[in-house]
């Protein structure tokens, strides 16, 4: 195993480029297959393009929102001293991967906004405090536990189609989350994950001292330095702004407003989405830290953090519209559905969502463009919707283990580059991959 660790990290750390590169490199391929593949007229390509580059600039927005103030709630003395009771317990470096994975694993599937962030700050404190751990290592892990958010309770595409309403109710109808996420052969599928994937990860470790690189722990001394300075700064001296800045008072009002509005939007039926989650993020974050000045201290340190999704996702959101005015999922769905059986699209429909997720790496955005042509081949072969549906779904989550979309709030949190834990996500996707194919094959053949 360490000679497979060791070739695939080597291969990454030799040919992997800066995701923006690889965002760039993405761009110049989807206009060529569509113009090329697909005989579009390249004004079109170039037209649709831009016209779609800032298509995702609310999600966007969500993803930077989700990842600073995420990171000023965990800086918070309560939270912070809460996942130091978690991390203090934890003595091997090993042990240290698996409550990594398991921590990323169970937030992903419980929202998978939540696993992103508590995921990665997690891993960096168990680098902090665990001697040994390899860094690169420990933040792939807590990332790897993502996946498990396609098989966990903010699934995108099992979530939409059991919503009345949805884009594709007319040709499909409504189908319940029994018959998907909650059904046994998902459930299982999402138990053999959360138990081999850890041990999986740990068994990856180096097991010489010399390929082990630790967290740079001089670097958190400094920005704790810097941080201390920011809340200096607007402390300076005792006039009315300075004691404003430093109002309990004010903190406590709108951090209580803010909680009461999500009791209220709760207590009405309301649900619980990514802007709801944000919001909870940064008024909890504003109330533990006391102080506006603490606050805004600490949002520094995590802006600091999302300039990779802000300048790399309006990229993704253009490759998106040129597949879909191109027609390139379709072609790219047509080449599986084609050799497809009743049993067997569930499986094709994984691998076909698993290409088409390096292009369209948004579940919603994927689900939209690919998702039609997906049921309308169901119906045809009188396949499970369920079933074809739901393997729509995990090979977005499967994908996602190498699609750098994704991982850049794990870089962003740890300060890493994406080759230095690219080696270590490709094993692991391999490995999932054979859980995932197993269980729509099973899926599919045992049901009919």
């Amino acid at each position: 195993m360490n000679k497979l660790t060791g070739f695939f990290t080597e291969l990454m750390r030799r040919y992997l480029p800066d995701p923006f590169v690889f965002a760039i490199g993405l761009t110049l391929l989807t206009m060529a297959l569509a113009v090329l593949v697909e005989g579009q007229n390249p004004v079109q390509t170039l037209q649709s393009w831009g016209d779609g580059f800032w298509s995702l600039l609310a999600f966007t927005t969500q993803m930077a929102v989700i990842l600073a103030m995420g990171y000023a709630l965990a800086a918070s003395p309560l939270i912070d001293g809460l996942l130091e009771k978690i991390v203090s317990r934890v003595k091997s470096p090993h042990a240290a991967i698996i409550v990594a994975t398991l921590v990323g694993g169970i937030g992903s599937y419980l929202n998978w906004g939540f696993g992103l962030v508590i995921g990665g700050i997690v891993a960096r404190k168990l680098a902090l405090r665990v001697r040994g751990v390899h860094y690169p290592l420990i933040i792939a892990a807590a990332y790897s536990g993502f996946t498990l958010y396609g098989l966990g309770l903010s699934a995108t595409i099992p979530v939409l189609i059991s919503t009345p309403g949805h884009p594709l109710e007319s040709k499909m109808g409504l189908i319940g989350l029994s018959e998907t996420i909650f059904s046994l052969p998902m459930l299982l599928t999402a138990a053999a994950v959360l138990i081999t994937m850890p041990l999986l990860n740990a068994w990856l470790h180096p097991r010489r001292a010399e390929d082990i690189v630790e967290v740079d722990r001089t670097l958190d001394e400094r920005q704790d330095n810097k941080g201390a300075a920011k809340v200096d700064e607007l402390f300076a001296d005792g006039t009315l702004a300075s004691r404003l800045n430093n109002s309990r008072l004010l903190s406590l009002l709108i951090g209580v407003l803010g909680l009461g509005y999500l009791v209220m939007h709760f207590v009405n039926g309301g649900s619980l989405d990514l802007n709801k989650v944000n919001f909870l993020i940064l008024f909890l974050g504003v109330l533990l830290l006391g102080t506006p000045a603490n606050y805004i201290a600490k949002l520094t340190e995590g802006i600091k953090t999302i300039s990779g999704i802000i300048l790399q996702y309006p990229f993704y959101a253009g490759i998106m519209a040129m597949m879909h005015s191109s027609g390139l999922v379709d072609s790219i769905s047509r080449v599986f559905v084609e050799i497809s059986t009743a049993q067997t699209l569930p499986f094709w429909g994984l691998l076909s969502s698993y290409v088409i997720n390096f292009f369209a790496p948004s579940g919603g955005g994927h689900w939209a463009i690919q998702g039609p042509f997906m049921i309308e081949a169901a119906k045809s072969l009188n396949s499970s919707l369920a079933q074809t549906s739901m393997a729509v779904m995990l090979g977005n989550a499967w994908n996602d283990l190498v699609q750098p979309f994704w991982i850049l709030p794990a870089l962003a949190l740890s300060r890493l580059k994406l080759k230095d834990v690219m080696g270590y996500t490709v094993i692991i996707m391999l490995w999932v991959g054979l859980i995932y194919i197993a269980a729509v094959l099973l899926w599919g053949y045992l049901s009919h």
